[in-house]
């Protein structure tokens, strides 16, 4: 990627270099296009997760045995 030794300058170059091929393999118009697509990318993956997570805490929310949580409360030393 980047050697030791290199200039802020050079880095840039080198990131631009790497960008520019990453949009003409992709079929990208521009590079601005390309990182709109990868953050859009990131940004869904996170959403996906989250939901994923939400959807396990729903299942355990939805798992509890009403019952027991009400046997439960009724135990509470305030009034419920």
């Amino acid at each position: 990627m980047t050697g030791e030794g290199m200039t802020s300058v050079s880095v840039s170059y080198e990131i631009r270099r790497q960008l520019n091929t990453i949009r003409t393999m992709d079929g990208f118009r521009s590079v601005d296009e390309l990182l709109a697509d990868l953050i859009r990318t990131h940004k869904l993956s996170k959403m996906n997760g989250e939901l994923d997570r939400l959807r396990g805490q729903m299942k355990d929310v939805a798992d509890v045995n009403a019952d027991h949580l009400i046997d439960r409360l009724n135990l509470a030393p305030f009034k419920v």
